[in-house]
């Protein structure tokens, strides 16, 4: 088996978001479960990111892989895969995390929150959330439909976590390689969640994704897909750009 690589996808979506990544990646061994509340286990309540961390590595255990994983995690993905790194560090060889939101949610994102729970049923919603985000035409239609696939109770549940913020304390336990990116035009919080990552875990390289947006590996696969293959081959994409100071 090759070295497992195991892709943690973002809120309101769930593993199809990785179909690019998985056909550039079929000479390795990739694991894109579906998280608790989403895609095939959309009847499932969002049971909390410390649950769901252990959920992703009881899996990857089930599938064989009893050793070091490397971890992707985009937005939802990311956080769950922070808690994978402080709850789980012996499990993970190296770490690429992008779009996470750190940061405690102010009054504009609990505005937003409220709103897409009070919408979490209307197809525009979801169709302007997909614009907003920068998703391809051909992608559209499927991000709408599984929007519109996750129940209110667990919607409610992750945004919960979500607007809470914050790195967990035990992070530092993780020492290897992580990588945390943003996309350019991601938001100014997602930017700034950069910052705190890299002060809970040293180690952590922070760069910018150009000209991308949130959902940026279905956005530009193409660059997405060779940032991967740059880091897991233990280097940073040269197109990626430093984080401006202050």
């Amino acid at each position: 088996m090759s070295r497992p690589v195991v892709l943690l996808h973002g809120g309101n979506v769930a593993n199809w978001m990785w179909e690019p990544q998985r056909e550039a990646f079929a000479d390795r061994t990739v694991f894109a479960p579906d998280l608790p509340g989403f895609g095939e286990r959309v009847a499932e309540v969002w049971p909390g990111l410390d649950a769901v961390a252990d959920d992703v590595v009881a899996g990857v255990t089930e599938q064989g892989v009893d050793g070091p994983f490397d971890i992707v995690g985009l937005s939802l993905g990311a956080l769950t895969a922070l808690r994978v790194l402080a709850r789980h560090p012996s499990r993970v060889r190296s770490a690429f995390l992008t779009s996470a939101p750190l940061q405690r949610a102010g009054a504009g994102l609990r505005l937003y929150c409220r709103m897409q729970l009070a919408l979490c049923h209307a197809p525009w919603f979801w169709r302007a959330q997909a614009a907003v985000f920068g998703i391809p035409e051909d992608s559209r239609a499927r991000y709408v439909e599984h929007g519109l696939s996750v129940s209110r109770e667990t919607a409610a549940a992750m945004i919960a976590e979500v607007c809470t913020g914050g790195v967990p304390a035990q992070v530092s336990r993780y020492s290897g390689p992580l990588l945390a990116t943003a996309g350019e035009k991601d938001s100014a919080a997602v930017r700034r969640s950069l910052a705190e990552l890299a002060r809970a875990a040293p180690q952590t390289q922070t760069r910018l994704a150009p000209g991308m947006h949130h959902i940026w590996n279905v956005e530009d696969s193409g660059l997405f897909n060779d940032v991967l293959r740059s880091w897991l081959d233990g280097a940073v994409d040269h197109r990626l750009v430093p984080v401006p100071q202050g």
